[in-house]
């Protein structure tokens, strides 16, 4: 079985940081694509980040980009998101998701998924 176990969310003021942190179990985790996503209430869901930690490919989305940062402990078999100089507008739930392939886009679908943390920032 797959499994994405995501933790680490909470609540910060603007521009603070934080740090989450995404557990996976059940895919070769370093060709794997590993990715963030995130939904704020009333909005779809967007991707956020995403790493294959063997080929160091990495992709953001354009509102995170300079700000958040993800990386991989091949070790662990976990994958973090630093996200600093946190904005009211990244409130939402993240969620880490994960497909086999070393490919990071986010036209391609993510067929295994974790529960989601919450992100609150205060303005």
């Amino acid at each position: 079985d797959v499994q994405l176990q995501a933790s680490g969310g909470g609540l910060v003021q603007a521009g603070g940081s934080l740090r989450l942190s995404c557990a996976v179990a059940g895919l070769t985790f370093g060709n794997s694509a590993i990715a963030w996503f995130r939904q704020a209430p009333g909005k779809e869901r967007e991707g956020v980040a995403c790493i294959v930690s063997d080929n160091d490919d990495t992709v953001y989305s354009d509102s995170v980009k300079g700000r958040f940062t993800i990386a991989s402990d091949n070790a662990k078999n976990t994958v973090y998101l630093q996200m600093n100089s946190l904005k009211s507008e990244d409130t939402a739930v993240y969620y880490c998701a994960g497909d086999r392939g070393p490919l990071c886009s986010w036209h391609k679908k993510f067929y295994h998924w974790g529960q989601g943390t919450l992100v609150t920032v205060s303005s």
